[in-house]
């Protein structure tokens, strides 16, 4: 009866399966780089980009950070505007 049991149970999906372990080699990566991601100055040029679309500041006027700690990164972005 025992086989049966084992034969009839219900298998996790290999997709499911395959996302667990996609996650914990990405995280693993994350963790072993270190450092800022690869992303961040195409992102500070992007903001700055954005910035410039309604105030004219200059290239080192915007300063960003990213913190992480556990399961949560916080992006931390200032910018330093001109006195009107």
């Amino acid at each position: 009866m025992k086989l049966l049991d084992f034969l009839k149970r219900e298998r996790k999906q290999s997709a499911s399966v395959a996302k667990e372990r996609l996650q914990i080699i990405v995280a693993h990566q994350r963790s072993q780089r270190g450092g800022t991601p690869d992303y961040m100055p195409m992102l500070e040029k992007e903001l700055l980009e954005v910035i410039r679309r309604y105030v004219q500041v200059e290239d080192d006027a915007i300063n960003i950070n990213l913190d992480s700690e556990d399961n949560c990164s916080v992006l931390e972005l200032n910018v330093t505007l001109p006195r009107a």
